[in-house]
């Protein structure tokens, strides 16, 4: 376990400032996509059957009101099923964007260190051009992961709304 921890340490150390930011932003990434599984696995199977439990209920299931609330129920499951995918989203777009700063800065840093030291110090260009490219390594590896499944979250949430209005019948 020990090992692992000195790697991510010497990634941090390599990628300069902006890996620690990329790395918490990905944290709360996983955190919310784990979240989205665990209550599509656990709550959401609770939810459904309320929702249509609450519909069969209902005597009248014709009426323009008995559409309207067979409408309410299908926005509340979207709803709930939704809840955290703008944050998800917002923080995949944010990931690539966050290491191109990491490049940014990192150039900076090396321009600074050739005007120092000249062209003749390689080791000294050598770190800031990993600050440089580790921090777009990290952003554009989260943002395809995450990018992956956000859609597949979306999808969960398009195949559960479209599974729940086919179940709420008009019998």
């Amino acid at each position: 376990m020990v090992p692992f921890f000195e790697t991510i340490t010497d990634f941090v150390a390599k990628g300069g400032p902006v890996i620690p930011i990329i790395l918490l932003l990905a944290l709360a990434l996983w955190t919310l996509v784990a979240e989205r599984y665990l209550f599509f696995r656990w709550v959401y199977p609770q939810m459904r059957r309320q929702w249509l439990a609450h519909w069969q209920q209902r005597s009248d299931k014709h009426s323009w009101y008995a559409h309207r609330v067979r409408e309410t129920l299908i926005s509340q499951a979207r709803q709930q099923m939704g809840k955290t995918m703008p944050l998800i989203k917002t923080l995949v777009s944010l990931s690539p964007l966050l290491g191109l700063l990491g490049t940014v800065t990192g150039m900076i840093h090396m321009f600074d260190a050739m005007a120092v030291f000249g062209t003749g110090n390689p080791r000294a260009m050598a770190t800031h051009i990993s600050h440089a490219t580790l921090p777009t390594l990290a952003g554009m590896t989260i943002a395809i992961a995450g990018l992956y499944f956000s859609q597949r979250l979306e999808h969960r949430v398009e195949a559960e709304t479209r599974h729940l209005s086919d179940n709420l019948h008009f019998d």
